[in-house]
């Protein structure tokens, strides 16, 4: 009988597990399955050096998503403000 990965995702959380809240983060940026070849590089290689392309795609997907992002709240703060009924 072998132990499951860690970073084994066929198993979808049910009734007796809950998502880790890092994944809902992370899921919600757009970036999940970028951030998911990371950690199966790593699982598979044991060195993150050997893993610099996938950390640079998703350290780029993450700085657009940010990017975008502040661009929003700054024009959610900037909008004038809406007068109530």
């Amino acid at each position: 009988m072998s132990t499951p990965s860690p970073h084994d995702r066929s198993q979808r959380p049910g009734a007796d597990q809950e998502e880790d809240p890092v994944d809902q983060m992370i899921s919600r940026t757009g970036c999940g399955e970028l951030h998911y070849a990371v950690q199966d590089c790593m699982a598979e290689h044991q060195d993150w050096r050997r893993c610099q392309g996938q950390v640079q795609t998703f350290k780029d997907c993450m700085a657009t998503f940010q990017k975008a992002r502040k661009e929003q709240l700054m024009k959610q703060a900037n909008a004038p403000p809406t007068q109530s009924a």
